[in-house]
């Protein structure tokens, strides 16, 4: 497929609320989650009800600011993360007879499609959606909402190859050559929103007949294979705090920002900017909530200027309102892709489980 025109670290959300739920405990509990959903005298929608935003582990949000849209809409706001994007998807299908809260956000252009076509969100067109962001919409019929963008990248430990006198790969190519062997790690694409964007990528760049010969080229160049951003960028890429052996990982064009030690003038770690898919992130209202009231509020929260003007430095990724005003420091440190690879929506849409089953017998076997 043609190259043509058309971008975190993500930290973990610190409200006093949030309930983190592993995917495999949900499976082995039949998919119903005590304690995370609202009490039946709660569950209504209107002032004083509970709703309960369903999420990836990578949502943050300013407490001073949720806070005051609580007070402002006299809603409680329960947030429930369930891992990376892809695994979202994975359970809010599997749950959607028995939905897991009443809101989502974190869906991505890589699986909102599968969300629409499962029946899992109803279309709500909110009025505090921007034309940047209604000019991303998935669908005509307002199922999901843009909040935020980014490029997905392979990004760089810029000290580690320094101090080796490595070159760093620019290119996708570039990661197959034997100089770059075993400092490669990728998100699972089945698993991970992230991993199915750099998938993408690569089907972009190489065409139908050439991913599957790359993604051979890779795995016979040592890459690591993880189940979701969090281990990849925390534990496994040297250029992050945990330290890890790898200094190439699946991030995001704005995750260098936040490597960045105050004062300095240059950050530790880049994205290949050749190497970007872009990925944009939605909201909507699930299907079956007892508060669809409640639900709708929250998406306009989403969606309004001040949760908007913290999504740079709450979720490291560009706000889908092309009106708020960037950090200084993103220009220098978090440019987007000005080529990413792109794949048509109908295109992912047709062939995507198909992409995912080809690729896990070429990669995990």
């Amino acid at each position: 497929m043609a190259r043509t025109l058309p971008t975190p670290v993500r930290p973990r959300a610190t409200t006093a609320r949030t309930v983190a739920v592993g995917v495999t405990g949900l499976a082995l509990a039949g998919c119903s989650v005590a304690g995370t959903g609202a009490a039946p005298d709660e569950a209504s929608s209107g002032p004083g009800s509970t709703v309960t935003l369903v999420t990836h582990e990578s949502f943050a949000v300013d407490e001073d600011v949720l806070a005051a849209f609580e007070e402002r809409s006299g809603l409680t706001v329960e947030i429930v993360q369930q891992g990376d994007g892809g695994a979202l998807v994975n359970q809010l299908v599997l749950t959607r007879e028995s939905p897991l809260g009443d809101a989502v956000f974190g869906i991505d252009n890589s699986f909102a499609s599968r969300a629409i076509d499962e029946g899992v969100v109803e279309p709500y067109v909110s009025p505090e959606l921007s034309a940047g962001a209604a000019a991303l919409a998935p669908d005509d019929a307002g199922h999901l909402s843009a909040v935020d963008l980014g490029d997905v990248c392979v990004n760089v430990d810029h000290t580690w190859f320094a101090e080796r006198g490595i070159p760093e790969p620019v290119t996708l190519q570039d990661l197959t050559e034997p100089a770059y062997r075993d400092l490669l790690v990728v998100q699972n694409p089945a698993t991970s929103s992230p991993g199915l964007s750099f998938l993408l990528a690569t089907v972009g760049a190489f065409g139908e007949d050439g991913w599957t010969g790359y993604w051979q080229a890779l795995r016979d160049n040592g890459v690591r294979v993880v189940d979701g951003w969090s281990d990849a960028y925390t534990v496994d890429f040297s250029g992050s705090s945990g330290a890890g052996p790898r200094p190439l990982v699946v991030s995001y064009a704005s995750s260098p920002p936040a490597e960045v030690p105050e004062g300095a003038t240059q950050a530790p770690t880049g994205a290949l900017l050749d190497t970007c898919f872009r990925q944009v992130e939605y909201a909507g209202v699930l299907a079956g909530t007892d508060n669809p009231e409640g639900a709708r509020e929250v998406v306009d929260f989403l969606l309004g200027a001040e949760f908007q003007a913290g999504v740079p430095e709450q979720m490291y990724m560009y706000p889908a309102d092309d009106h708020v005003a960037l950090p200084p420091a993103w220009q220098a440190f978090a440019p987007l892709s000005p080529q990413p690879f792109t794949v048509a929506p109908d295109e992912i849409d047709a062939h995507r489980d198909e992409w995912i089953r080809t690729w896990t017998d070429t990669v995990v076997g």
